[in-house]
C-alpha cells in the first residue's frame, strides 16, 4: 500500500522547502509519524502495519494486511523445500518473508548467568509459574497472532541435577519435557536451548573445563530423546563469550556429530559462536570461518544454520527499553552478504526491544530487512515470554484480562505484522 500525500500538500511544494528523501529501509509514514513521507528515487513509501510505512524498492511486494501464513509456505526443520544450494543448511522463506517467526519462552533458564553457573532453587517452570502459563502463551501465539517457531532456553544444571556426567534427571527432564510438547503441538519449529553461555559453573566447554566428550555425550543423551521429532530445532549454545574460536568450533562438531549419531539426523542444529554470537561481529571474528568446517556425518552441511543475536539499544545488551538502531548497515546487510556469497543460512533466534515507539520503529525496519533477504535467513524470534511478568523491561508475555489474552505493543505493532502479516 503507497502512503502519498494528497494533492493539495503536494501543491505547495513550490512555496515549501522540500523535506528531506528518506533512504531505503526507512521509516516514511505511520501513526503519530512526523517526519517525511517522501522516499528517494526508485523506492515507494509501503505499509508495514498502521504504525510504521517504510521505504522500499517500488518493485516490493508486500503482503496482504490480511493474509496469515498458511502451511504450505511453512516447511518443519527437517525441510521440505530445497535449500539455495545443495551444501547449504536450511530451506529458505516464501519471497519476502522468512519461514520461521516467534518469541522465546523463557523460566527453565532462570538462575543461569554468563558465568555458567546455574542456581537450580531460581528455575522457574513457566508451565506451572508464569501468569498466563506457557502452554497457553503459545497457544494464543500460534493460533491468535499466526506465529509458528518458539525458543525453549534450560538450564543444563537443570537438566543433568547438577552432575555433567550425569542422566538425565527423571523429574526435571519431564518437567521440560512438556513445555517442548506444548510447543509441538502448535509450532513449526520448538529450540531446545542450552543457556550455559559455553560454560559449565564458570568453566568454558572443551577450554578448561568440561571436556568436549562430556558436552557432546550431555547433547547425546538430550537428542536421543527427540530423535524422531522433525519440530525439534538444537540450540547447541545461548551466547559463548570469551573464548578461542577455532577451538569453540570442535567443540560444536563435537556436538553436531553426537547428535546426528543420536538419530537426529535432518533436524536444524543451531552453530552459535563467540562475542555473544553477535550478528554484527559473527563474520569479523572468526566466527562464520570457523562455524563454516562444521559437518553432518556424511560430510555435508544441510539444516547446520548459524544462530545468531542482535538486540537494538545502546549498548546491544537487550536491558534496555528504548532503542537506537535497527541493526541494518553495521549486522544485517553485511552477513547477509557473506551468507549469500557462501550459500550459508543464519537464524536470529534473539532479538527485540521495549514496548516503547524506539522499538517499534527500529524493529520493525530491522525485521522487514530480515523477511526481505530470507533467502538468507531462516527466522527471528524475539525476548522474551514464558516466565517474565508486565515488569520485566523488554516484555512479551501477553497481557491477562480474564479469559481474554493481550499482546504487548512490540508484539502487537512489530513482530505480528512483520511475520503474519496483521495485528
Amino acid at each position: 500500500m503507497f502512503f502519498t500525500k494528497i494533492a493539495a500538500l503536494a501543491a505547495l511544494t513550490s512555496t515549501v522547502a522540500a523535506a528531506p528523501l528518506q533512504q531505503e529501509w526507512y521509516q516514511c509514514g505511520g501513526i503519530n509519524w512526523t517526519g517525511s513521507t517522501e522516499c528517494a528515487s526508485g523506492l515507494s513509501c509501503q505499509k508495514q502495519n498502521d504504525y510504521y510505512f517504510q521505504c522500499l524498492p517500488a518493485t516490493t511486494t508486500v503482503a496482504s494486511a490480511a493474509a496469515a501464513p498458511s502451511s504450505s509456505s511453512v516447511a518443519s526443520p527437517s525441510g521440505t523445500t530445497s535449500a539455495p544450494s545443495s551444501s547449504s543448511t536450511a530451506s529458505s522463506g516464501s519471497a519476502g518473508k522468512v519461514k520461521y517467526g516467534g518469541v522465546n519462552i523463557a523460566g527453565f533458564d532462570f538462575g543461569c548467568d554468563t558465568s555458567g553457573n546455574c542456581n537450580t532453587q531460581n528455575t522457574l517452570n513457566p508451565l506451572t509459574g508464569a501468569t498466563p502459563p506457557a502452554d497457553d502463551q503459545m497457544n494464543h501465539f500460534a493460533n491468535d497472532d499466526g506465529l509458528n517457531a518458539f525458543r525453549l532456553p534450560v538450564g543444563m544444571q537443570f537438566l543433568f541435577n547438577n552432575d555433567i556426567d550425569g542422566d538425565l534427571d527423571a523429574t526435571n527432564f519431564a518437567a521440560y519435557d512438556k513445555l517442548v510438547a506444548a510447543c509441538t503441538s502448535v509450532a513449526d519449529a520448538c529450540v531446545i536451548d542450552f543457556h550455559n553461555y559455553a560454560r559449565w559453573n564458570g568453566e568454558i566447554f572443551g577450554q578448561g573445563g568440561p571436556t568436549n566428550d562430556q558436552f557432546a555425550a550431555a547433547w547425546s543423551k538430550v537428542a536421543t530423546k527427540y530423535a524422531d521429532n522433525s519440530k525439534v530445532v538444537f540450540g547447541i549454545m545461548n551466547e559463548p563469550h570469551d573464548l578461542d574460536v577455532p577451538t569453540w568450533a570442535g567443540t560444536v562438531q563435537a556436538a553436531v556429530t553426537a547428535i546426528r549419531k543420536a538419530g537426529a539426523t535432518s533436524q536444524m542444529i543451531l552453530l552459535p559462536g563467540d562475542g555473544y554470537t553477535s550478528a554484527a561481529t559473527f563474520v569479523s571474528n572468526g566466527n562464520a570461518a570457523a562455524l563454516s568446517n562444521i559437518t553432518n556425518l556424511d560430510g555435508s552441511t544441510d539444516n547446520l544454520v548459524f544462530d545468531v543475536h542482535k538486540y537494538l539499544d545502546s549498548d546491544n545488551s537487550g536491558t534496555s527499553t528504548e532503542c537506537v538502531t535497527n541493526n541494518i548497515d553495521d549486522a544485517f546487510s553485511p552477513l547477509a552478504d557473506w551468507l549469500r556469497e557462501n550459500k550459508r543460512m543464519a537464524f536470529n533466534t534473539e532479538t527485540g526491544g521495549g514496548n516503547t515507539d524506539s522499538c517499534v520503529t527500529d524493529l520493525s525496519q530491522q525485521l522487514a530487512f530480515v523477511n526481505k533477504n530470507s533467502d538468507v535467513y531462516v527466522g527471528y524470534l524475539t525476548w522474551a515470554a514464558g516466565g517474565f511478568d508486565q515488569t520485566y523491561a523488554l516484555v512479551d508475555t501477553p497481557i491477562v484480562s480474564g479469559s481474554t489474552l493481550t499482546d504487548n505493543e512490540i508484539v502487537a505493532k512489530v513482530l505480528v505484522p512483520a511475520f503474519s502479516g496483521s495485528a
